[in-house]
């Protein structure tokens, strides 16, 4: 310890190079006997104290200081405890110190750490955290400004940086959240080494010896009024904190109400065998006790207590005393968070968004912690969940990317556009952890550049795995909040969806497989969905960026029942029949189509109509009809004689034959003063579905669409006189993308950001 003009630096090193006559003797002494009593070990070690400061005592004298040592056995003086601790005698010290300075006038004293000596001057330590203690001490018995604690970390964290990669130094903390930390684990200081220095209102810095321009933390007394700002303190809550290998002791049973002594006789059997109880939670109807304890002594608790209660268990009176093994404790510290509402719903909705099952809760009045006990395996994910929630974005969301072909590459582009925005305007804080393809898939844990993605797919591939995939994106990272969009059409990835949702993670898509594909499939979908805090979002399955979906549950959500949906739901075919008028020929509209880029590859894909009844079979589901896609009849619009041709080249060349029949449907329209579209239809009344070629006036609005515009038309209870219309561009990645971003931010409004 180095006492310098008023501040106090710790100086302390344990180890000897040296030996004293009196040390040699002692040592002889235990040789000879052969074990080593606690007084002749603490005379032993303090030597190390003795010979450093010594040494660095003249180090400095030899640099021009006026210096001196202080041996702090002759001032420090400490009353045993049975704790195996010891208690400062500060009346006594400070008149020893008094006297110390009386006779020891020097600018600078070089004062041992860590040892002190007993009433009848018996040499003794201060026992673990010795060292911090004794500068406490003494920077209390001195009036110190402040007492710098060297370490070698740059202060302390937010919780701990091994677990949650993202822990932040933190500026202040008060006595009593350095007090509530370190008695959860958290590598602060010894709660004791806080009392000397509380009484004086002394500040304690814990500061870096090997990174000087590190500011460190402070430990002060912080005033209840205090405000924070950008020079001030942190957050309400200020850190957390956990402790593993524990488990829960519960002992329950309707005999307990009201009987006076019961808790007492569960606490003195757990004394006896002499466990640590880390926390105790009663339920108010007083039916059940629970507590935990090391995991270590929980065989012994157990059976004592068993033995203590078996009259009462073989009566009924107690109904079990179970043992949950594999446990942690989750703390979360915080002084002002008794004055701020809302602390607690925050702390259990993070958990429970991240699936994470509590099994106790313990909140004393004071509110300086909150304390919950969960499963062992789900304390690091618990850990990153809460942090995450306090100390990182509003709403921090680890998205996966299935698919980066048109769809997705347009979406990772709008994203990367649009990241800087969302954080800095909406404190939205997505992070792409993750982009796969069919055969090659990149990873990160901090987030995919974004302005780079393409190239990272070729420097950073490896082998496309899907499980592999969601397992990185949910398990391996501290962002409680994951996401996986699949943008492809593919029924494998679609398979997958009900598993995920099940482990936590949501999803969002436009694949269309899923909610068109097996009946039962998608009633598990939505099931598990309702009963979760997980989210599935599908918006562009039907209209791409139109908001088709959302309309229509907003109609069920506030009560309106739906009749009839009716509508242009392929911007393909919108733009064919858009286009089939005077005397173009079907063929070459649709040869202009491909040319253009509206159809698929392969343009049967969009004339068998399959696209606009999936999307029919997805609004009928969402109507409540339990329709499965072969129950809705589809007018093809594939020659029959075409559908087996082998390539789509082959087809383009042989579709002008069959002009005719459609040539002669469009010239009967015509006649009658109407035009032709290709519609889907959701008759909820009649419980059925269709797809089909209809004629509508001139005047109607499917007659007034351009382009690759869709439009539906929701009649409904509400709106039966006149349809609530829906209509834009219902075609293309940028509109695609669009309707899948815009899910991606409806996610993250549920998960808690500003809407």
């Amino acid at each position: 310890m180095i006492f310098l003009k008023g501040k106090v630096l710790l100086y302390s090193c344990l180890n000897c190079s040296m030996m004293s006559v009196n040390l040699k003797a002692m040592l002889s002494a235990i040789y000879i006997a052969g074990h080593a009593t606690e007084s002749f070990s603490d005379f032993v070690v303090g030597h190390g104290e003795l010979w450093s400061a010594q040494m660095l005592s003249l180090v400095l004298k030899k640099l021009g200081s006026q210096c001196c040592w202080m041996d702090t056995r002759e001032v420090l003086i400490v009353n045993p405890t049975s704790s195996n601790q010891v208690d400062p005698d500060f009346i006594e010290s400070e008149k020893r110190l008094n006297k110390w300075f009386s006779k020891h006038p020097a600018e600078t004293i070089i004062a041992t750490g860590f040892i002190a000596s007993t009433p009848k001057n018996i040499p003794t330590t201060l026992k673990r955290d010795g060292s911090d203690f004794s500068a406490a001490i003494m920077g209390a018995l001195l009036r110190a400004q402040q007492v710098t604690i060297w370490t070698d970390v740059d202060g302390v964290y937010s919780a701990d940086p091994r677990k949650v990669s993202e822990a932040v130094i933190l500026k202040t903390l008060s006595y009593q959240e350095a007090w509530e930390m370190s008695y959860f684990g958290a590598n602060v200081l010894h709660p004791r080494t806080i009392i000397p220095v509380m009484k004086y209102n002394i500040p304690i810095i814990i500061r870096n010896i090997f990174n000087l321009s590190a500011r460190g933390t402070m430990i002060c007394q912080l005033p209840d009024n205090e405000k924070r700002d950008d020079q001030g303190f942190e957050s309400v809550v200020k850190a957390f904190a956990t402790i593993d290998n524990l488990a829960l002791v519960n002992v329950e049973g309707t005999g307990m109400a009201g009987v006076p002594g019961t808790a007492s006789a569960i606490f003195s059997s757990v004394k006896d065998v002499g466990a640590n109880v880390i926390m105790i939670s009663q339920a108010s109807s007083e039916h059940s006790i629970c507590f935990a304890v090391p995991e270590k002594e929980v065989d012994a608790v157990a059976k004592v207590l068993q033995a203590r209660f078996r009259q009462a268990l073989d009566a009924g009176r107690l109904s079990k005393i179970e043992v949950i093994s594999n446990c942690s404790i989750l703390a979360t510290v915080g002084q002002r968070m008794a004055s701020t509402p809302g602390v607690s719903a925050t702390l259990f909705d993070a958990l429970a968004k991240a699936n994470v099952n509590i099994r106790a809760i313990a909140q004393g009045c004071s509110e300086y912690n909150i304390t919950v006990v969960l499963k062992e395996k789900d304390c690091i994910k618990a850990l990153k969940a809460v942090h995450s929630r306090f100390y990182l974005s509003k709403t921090t969301l680890a998205v996966g990317i299935i698919g980066p072909g048109l769809i997705g590459g347009t979406l990772l582009d709008q994203l990367r556009d649009q990241a800087g925005v969302l954080k800095e305007e909406f404190n939205i804080d997505l992070r792409i952890m993750g982009i796969t393809g069919t055969r090659t898939m990149i990873l990160s844990n901090m987030g995919i550049d974004l302005t780079r993605w393409k190239e990272l797919q070729e420097e950073n591939a490896e082998v496309a795995d899907l499980d592999k995939f969601a397992q990185h994106l949910h398990g391996n990272y501290y962002i409680p909040n994951t996401v996986l969009v699949d943008c492809t059409a593919d029924s494998d990835v679609a398979n997958h969806y009900y598993d995920w949702l099940c482990k936590g993670i949501h999803v969002i898509t436009p694949n269309k497989k899923a909610n068109s594909g097996p009946l039962d499939r998608y009633l598990k979908l939505k099931a598990q969905q309702r009963s979760s805090y997980t989210h599935y979002f599908y918006e562009a399955t039907v209209g791409a960026g139109l908001p088709i979906i959302s309309t229509l549950q907003g109609l069920l959500e506030t009560g309106d029942k739906i009749l009839r949906i009716e509508g242009i739901f392929s911007g393909t075919l919108s733009y064919i029949f858009n286009n089939f008028t005077g005397t173009r020929q079907f063929s070459d509209v649709v040869a202009e189509a491909k040319q253009a880029g509206y159809t698929e590859p392969d343009p049967r894909d969009d004339l068998s109509g399959t696209d606009v009844a999936r999307k029919v079979t997805i609004l009928a589901r969402e109507s409540g009809l339990r329709l499965e896609l072969s129950d809705i009849p589809v007018r093809s619009l594939v020659p029959e004689q075409l559908t087996s041709v082998t390539s789509a080249e082959e087809f383009m060349r042989e579709l002008p034959k069959f002009d005719y029949n459609i040539a002669k449907e469009r010239q009967d329209a015509e006649a009658a003063g109407e035009v032709l579209r290709y519609v889907g239809v959701v008759d909820a009344v009649k419980k059925e579905g269709c797809v089909e070629l209809r004629r509508y006036k001139k005047e109607h609005p499917f007659s007034q669409l351009s382009g690759s515009d869709n439009i539906i038309a929701f009649t409904t209870m509400r709106y039966k006189e006149q349809p609530l219309i829906v209509r834009g561009p219902g075609a293309g990645a940028q509109v695609t993308a669009g309707g899948i971003f815009s899910d991606i931010l409806r996610l993250a409004s549920y998960l808690g950001a500003p809407s």
